[in-house]
């Protein structure tokens, strides 16, 4: 015969909560359930990590425009030097008349402007020095250069030890000149202005028959 299947509709029973009088629910301790707010942490994250993010975009700009807004001396060179005087007394003692023309450009590689108060160049021939010249006061715009011409007349400089190999350099053609050029004035910085002094160092082949300079080489100091 057949067991009977359990129907499927029958009542459930719960049972009932223990009594709150018995000994166990007295001396039971109480319960305690901490919930975090876990999206707060969340939301804390993704603001420091947007933080970060914006701070590696903006910081290579940054570097940028310091290395570009930095001020920096400004270059010299010597871009022409003329021979056109020269003349050698032998009484009473044996020293040369000299006269040169040279142009010396200054360039400003900044972005902002220049107010020089002078510029000195000094020539010499073969370690010694015959002479210097200063020109007045000028402007240079930003990231603009100005050309400087001063003339350098020298009479009755005595080189007497250097008197045979000026000769000889002259029928050679080329004769060495060392010149050293200093500019001193203002960096106008917005509303400052910064002094800078620039130092240039060249030595100079001229070429003798058409008075131009073959061979440059300078070095700022």
């Amino acid at each position: 015969m057949p067991s009977a299947k359990p129907n499927d509709t029958s009542p459930f029973y719960q049972p009932l909560p223990s009594d709150p009088q018995s000994p166990e629910h007295l001396y039971q301790q109480p319960q305690y359930v901490i919930v975090l707010p876990y999206h707060c942490h969340l939301h804390r994250r993704l603001l420091h990590c947007r933080r970060l993010l914006c701070i590696a975009a903006v910081l290579p700009f940054l570097v940028a425009a310091t290395c570009i807004l930095w001020p920096s001396d400004p270059e010299l060179s010597i871009v022409r030097l003329r021979l056109d005087g020269l003349q050698i007394h032998t009484l009473p003692e044996i020293s040369l008349d000299i006269k040169l023309n040279l142009t010396v450009k200054v360039r400003n590689r900044d972005f902002y402007s220049i107010d020089y108060d002078s510029l000195a160049v000094a020539i010499g021939y073969r370690g010694d020095r015959l002479g210097y010249v200063t020109s007045n006061r000028g402007y240079v715009r930003a990231r603009g250069q100005s050309y400087v011409n001063a003339t350098l007349q020298l009479d009755g400089v005595e080189i007497l030890s250097d008197v045979i190999l000026l000769l000889e350099d002259l029928a050679k053609g080329s004769v060495p000149f060392d010149t050293v050029t200093e500019i001193d004035g203002k960096l106008g910085v917005f509303f400052f202005n910064i002094p800078l002094k620039a130092k240039l160092s060249c030595e100079i082949i001229v070429n003798a028959h058409n008075q131009t300079i073959d061979h440059q080489s300078c070095y700022p100091e």
